[in-house]
């Protein structure tokens, strides 16, 4: 079961990632067998550790180009839900929701986005 402690340290290391956008930052996240959704189900879903990093690094930001604010909203069992505003240096801005389901060493085994931009 994942703790809210749990969460911070996930979050904590995604948004590392984000800024470093290194292939093995990125695959210290997800479980080998990890489905990346960038909107439920999604049909273009990254799948697999090194799936996630080749999608992530072809829709890579780049480092000081965003903004992060983020919350949990709730845990259920190891299932975490997380609501985010992400800023851009070039609009439009994102109000986000993951859900997050983990494995028992703290990986995301499954990542969902809802992404909805800011008029």
């Amino acid at each position: 079961m994942i703790t809210p402690d749990g969460v911070s340290r996930w979050v904590a290391a995604y948004q590392a990632a984000w800024t470093s956008n290194e292939p093995d930052d990125i695959r210290a996240l997800f479980t080998d067998d990890a489905v990346y959704n960038g909107r439920p189900n999604d049909p273009d879903a990254w799948r697999g550790a090194d799936g996630i990093v080749d999608g992530w690094l072809d829709h890579r930001d780049e480092p000081g180009d965003w903004t992060f604010e983020w919350k949990l909203l709730g845990i259920s069992g190891d299932v975490a839900y997380v609501q985010n505003v992400t800023g851009y240096a070039e609009p439009p801005d994102y109000d986000n929701l993951w859900k997050i389901v983990f494995d028992d060493e703290g990986r995301a085994r499954e990542f969902t986005e809802w992404a909805m931009a800011r008029e």
